[in-house]
């Protein structure tokens, strides 16, 4: 990448007449500094054009050709514009067109560099820093990774079903004593269901059921394919959260980048100001000249608030995704370091769309439905259950009682299905619908993730040209520019020509910003596609 600097000077006057003294530079204009000493009496002379405040905070300096000379005292020389270059991605393209002839009596301002210079502890964030932190805070994808937990449990409570269940069933009976016995006739209870007054309970009880419909395989199964479908779509939401970081990600190094462009734009706008006052105070324009020139100041601040604004907008999407305090600074890498490589983008090819996770989370619903049917048809058919009991059932805790009612019972129940009014084939008649549903979405998004896949492929392959079209365009703007201010000081041009060329400056320069970012989230689409 190329990294130029921005700004305009003013040519310096020759004298007239050998300076017979010279003053000593201001502090604030280097490039007149080590000037010789004077040889001769002064010659009273009028303010030099440099010496006409202007509105522009850059300060140009002027230089002399040789080191006794002394700028002019006439302001009616028209100076020549200095080249105003800037920082252009490296792209593919048409060469670089020159941006005009350097002056070399001319000290230009500082420069001002496209390129964003973090200083430390603002914040940078990388990219791959920025998706790290996004996965671990609360999202979708979070979500996500916590119902492929809660599946997983059903498969395990599901394999529990085979296995016996056992349990310590303890209790106690009390009845009261029948009334109206005969004299000496033994207490019974009252109730002639109840075995005694007082009776002790207390059993080892293994109970379950034996799949002879086949029922708890098939939920096994299900729940088996559930579990595939959450952990489907926990990537899913993955992979979307990763696009949306990437998305504010590059949104925030695009509204750094207008900001930047912003910033030079309202410098150029600056400096055509301040050369516009000189020539107004030499009387070489009219007035209006400079009131249109001021217009165009006004034009570019107000750009640069917008821009301003915007990029705090997008930090604090940023922020939002990968857990910034908003107060804590936040910025990213220079968005001109994203430039394309060359086919880079023509790796993907659309018959890489299977590879998406959505179609392992439809084929694992499809198969969930399916077991749903054998679930249904399983419930008409026989159930065979059993439950073995071992403990005492007696009426006292006397050991000889209680030796005499310990024991062991096994009891086997099997349940034939008759007659539901039709409940059971009503659900699998529903499973069979879910299972065409789940097809249908599989069809459905199989057209619309290739929809995606050509729109991405187009949207990038536009950026990549655009970017290649928008890096010469910035170079022939800029070229553009010091014609036009060329033109008009010489008086070949109005001062409109120098206003539409500094606006479409401005305009080509965020041309290629927004075409990197559009190259950047277009690509991250095509990648999300494509299942990569």
């Amino acid at each position: 990448m190329v990294v130029l600097a921005v700004g305009y000077g003013t040519r310096a006057q020759q004298p007239t007449s050998p300076p017979a003294s010279q003053n000593p530079a201001p502090a604030s204009s280097p490039a007149q500094t080590n000037q010789p000493a004077p040889t001769s009496q002064p010659t009273p002379t009028t303010p030099s054009p440099s010496s006409v405040p202007g509105p522009s905070p850059v300060n140009t300096p002027l230089s002399t050709a040789s080191p006794r000379a002394q700028p002019s005292a006439s302001p009616q020389a028209t100076p020549l514009p200095q080249s105003t270059p800037f920082a252009v991605p490296s792209v593919v393209g048409p060469s670089p067109v020159p941006s005009g002839t350097q002056t070399p009596l001319v000290s230009p301002p500082p420069s001002v560099s496209l390129t964003t210079q973090s200083a430390p502890g603002s914040g940078l964030l990388t990219l791959d820093d920025a998706l790290r932190r996004a996965n671990a805070l609360a999202s979708s994808f979070q979500q996500g990774g916590l119902n492929e937990k809660i599946a997983a449990e059903d498969v395990r409570q599901t394999q529990a079903a085979f296995l016996p269940r056992v349990t310590a069933p303890l209790s106690y009976l009390y009845t009261s004593p029948a009334l109206g016995l005969p004299p000496g006739t033994p207490r019974a209870p009252s109730f002639i269901a109840n075995n005694a007054i007082s009776e002790y309970q207390a059993y080892l009880n293994v109970s379950g059921d034996i799949d002879i419909a086949g029922r708890l395989r098939a939920t096994l199964a299900k729940n088996r394919a559930l579990l595939e479908a959450a952990h489907a779509g926990t990537e899913v939401a993955r992979r979307a959260l990763a696009q949306a970081v990437i998305d504010a990600y590059y949104g925030l190094a695009l509204t750094t980048a207008q900001r930047s462009a912003a910033e030079l734009n309202l410098a150029a706008a600056e400096e055509f100001e301040r050369i516009t006052s000189l020539l107004l105070s030499g009387g070489e324009i009219a007035s209006v000249d400079l009131t249109r020139a001021q217009l165009q100041t006004i034009a570019r601040r107000d750009e640069l608030e917008r821009a301003r604004s915007n990029e705090e907008v997008a930090a604090g999407s940023l922020r939002v995704l990968v857990g910034y305090d908003f107060t804590q600074p936040i910025s990213t890498t220079d968005l001109a370091l994203a430039a394309p490589v060359d086919s880079e983008f023509q790796q993907f090819k659309v018959n890489d769309i299977s590879r998406r996770p959505e179609f392992a989370q439809f084929e694992a619903q499809l198969r969930a439905a399916k077991q749903e049917i054998r679930i249904a048809r399983a419930d008409r058919l026989p159930q065979l259950s059993y439950s073995m009991l071992g403990g005492f059932d007696t009426d006292s805790l006397k050991p000889v009682r209680l030796k005499e009612h310990t024991g062991v019972s096994a009891a086997f129940s099997l349940t034939i299905p008759i007659f539901d009014w039709g409940a059971s084939k009503s659900r699998e008649r529903q499973a069979r619908l879910r299972a065409q549903i789940a097809e249908n979405e599989r069809t459905i998004a199989l057209r619309g993730f290739t929809q995606q896949f050509y729109a991405a492929q187009a949207q990038v392959t536009s950026a990549a040209t655009r970017i290649r079209l928008a890096g010469a365009g910035v170079i022939q703007a800029q070229s553009n520019l010091n014609a036009s201010i060329a033109r008009y000081r010489a008086g070949e041009a109005q001062i409109i020509e120098v206003t539409d060329a500094l606006t479409t400056l401005a305009a080509q320069r965020f041309a290629l910003y927004q075409a990197i970012f559009d190259y950047q989230t277009a690509l991250a689409r095509l990648r999300q596609a494509t299942g990569q």
